[in-house]
């Protein structure tokens, strides 16, 4: 893929039409978060560790208690983290659970059939209420025998019915049939604990989000605070295809990785080619250079910043996004603010957007959806299916995951806390990271709230294939990297059916019905078709299953 308007952000071709790369202005929106748990003890893990890894930590700790504070500003003033940005008072702390989270967008969830999903920590099923005409987000455990109730299915009537025992479940949570219970007996199913826990939940801009606290007093959050709203997804002149994948490191290392546009013509060297600027050399073969980034808000909320080619924003805590200043904006330069009831009144003539929102899932996972609305080329997104662009971002992807699963299991060695004094970032083109392990420092607690949920260990590394697996971590997620799965082998079966057959017919054929050339033209055939078929096999292995990268032999 190839970037030619971006200059160096952080995703410059990665998400444009064909892998072609967007010549067009970006824009953020509005979000709103707040708040965050007191901060953790970056020596607390230490005493669970095995005994290599304590050593291994214990090294790092001797290394970062003699690193004096000034390290830490020195890094901050150096990679363009302006002094005087904060805008809130340090008390402030940021609120992991009182804010919407984003789950599925609604293009890749079946109506028919329940999905199980998890963030936070937070095991939820996510369902189609037909009585209701809207998405539920439930507990994903039946109150019965803690069945999950992702598992089981809707029934004709339209009830969420937990396939271990047959309890059905309304919209309401309220449990409407034990078919246990005698039909004279007492109503066992009115009760109270025969419901199960119901998590607030709206649909906007095409997604699916849910309020991680099914306490009644948030039964009308939604009149209070709403979810993000990002006008250009509902605008019909954009074009708006999304796609998500579950990523086997945290969401930390997610965000701060679509942060830094530095690492993009390394490790994704071969796949996106960055323009540099004209009358420079290349220092290298890949065209590395510096890059002038400088943060110029931070509060509780996120961060805004500005780059050479553009401008970037942090909302805490899911979304990023990269943006060019609107044409004719005389402000600083900050994206205006949208709503349902009064959108921007700035109308760029050309936009594209680079949207990515990163969900905390459990500790070493997270979730990433990607939607780049723009109002040019949309016509492309109409003729070419939504799993041929999702092959190249996976790609992407991949180009990089073990790159940062290794890093994340390094960064809990030395303490999330500690991310800053053991890392070397003197730099601006890391003003961005160095921005967001600040924010989630000073108000956030120096990592994900997850409650008693987990204790904050890593899970173990799996092997390499199975780390890098694309069908359980998108295709089977994904409803057009499904279909085209399913389409592509049944094309691969009915080309191998047909390239047998054809020799089948030259084999048993009586001596004189087929002239030579027509024998030769039908063993041609299908010899053709099972070439196709093997090809075919190859690319959908390495397209839906599993793509490795080999950095060294690029």
């Amino acid at each position: 893929m190839e970037a030619t308007g971006l200059g160096a952000s952080p995703f410059s071709s990665f998400h444009s039409p064909l892998g072609m790369t967007p010549r067009n202005q970006l824009q953020s929106y509005p979000i709103f978060y707040r708040r965050l748990r007191p901060p953790i003890s970056p020596l607390s893990t230490l005493s669970s560790m095995p005994k290599v890894a304590k050593h291994r930590a214990d090294h790092h700790q001797f290394r970062l208690l003699v690193t004096s504070a000034s390290v830490t500003e020195f890094a901050e003033q150096e990679a363009g983290i302006e002094s005087g940005t904060d805008s809130q008072q340090q008390e402030e702390k940021f609120d992991w659970y009182a804010q919407w989270y984003p789950i599925m967008p609604v293009c890749d969830l079946d109506k028919r059939v329940p999905h199980a999903k998890k963030v936070l920590g937070i095991a939820v099923v996510v369902w189609w209420d037909r009585n209701e005409n809207e998405w539920k987000v439930f507990d994903d455990t039946c109150p019965h025998r803690l069945a999950p109730l992702s598992e089981g299915r809707i029934d004709q009537w339209g009830r969420l019915q937990c396939v271990y025992h047959g309890w059905c479940f309304s919209g309401s949570g309220d449990c409407k049939f034990i078919p246990q219970a005698p039909p004279d007996g007492p109503s066992v199913h009115t009760s109270k604990k025969a419901c199960v826990a119901v998590y607030p939940s709206t649909v906007q801009n095409d997604i699916v989000w849910f309020w991680p606290n099914s306490s009644p007093q948030y039964k009308d959050i939604l009149t209070k605070k709403a979810p993000p709203y990002i006008p250009e997804l509902d605008d019909p002149s954009y074009t708006k295809l999304m796609g998500n994948r579950d990523i086997p490191y945290g969401y930390e290392v997610l965000i701060e990785n679509l942060m830094d546009p530095a690492h993009v013509p390394y490790a994704h060297y071969g796949i996106m080619r960055v323009p540099r600027p004209k009358n420079r050399a290349k220092a290298d073969r890949e065209g590395g250079r510096p890059l002038e980034i400088s943060v110029k808000e931070f509060n509780v909320n996120g961060f805004y910043a500005k780059q050479e080619w553009g401008n970037s924003r942090f909302t805490a805590p899911c979304i990023f996004s990269a943006f060019t200043p609107i044409v004719g904006d005389q402000s600083d330069g900050s994206v205006p603010v949208g709503t349902k009831e009064g959108p921007s009144s700035h109308v760029p003539t050309k936009r594209f957007l680079l949207i990515f929102i990163c969900i905390p899932v459990s500790p070493g996972n997270s979730r990433l959806i990607w939607t780049f609305p723009r109002n040019v080329g949309v016509w492309v997104d109409r003729i070419v299916p939504r799993w041929i662009f999702h092959v190249g971002q996976n790609l992407i992807l991949d180009s990089d995951l073990y790159l940062l699963h290794v890093e994340e299991r390094k960064i809990m060695d030395i303490g999330p806390s500690n991310w800053q004094k053991a890392c070397f970032v003197p730099t601006k083109s890391d003003a961005l990271v160095v921005g967001f392990r600040r924010w989630l420092n000073k108000y956030a607690g120096g990592q994900v709230d997850w409650g008693n949920t987990f204790s904050g260990v890593l899970p173990p590394t799996p092997p390499r294939e199975q780390l890098m697996d694309r069908y359980w971590s998108h295709v089977v997620n994904c409803r057009s990297c499904s279909m085209a799965y399913k389409g592509l082998n049944v094309l691969e079966v009915v080309l191998q059916v047909i390239s047998i057959a054809s020799v089948g017919f030259v084999a048993t054929a009586k001596q004189g019905l087929l002239s030579a050339a027509a024998r030769n033209t039908l063993v041609s055939f299908a010899v053709l078709c099972f070439v196709a078929s093997r090809y075919l096999s190859y690319f959908v292995y390495k397209n839906f299953r599993y793509h490795d990268y080999n950095h060294a032999l690029r």
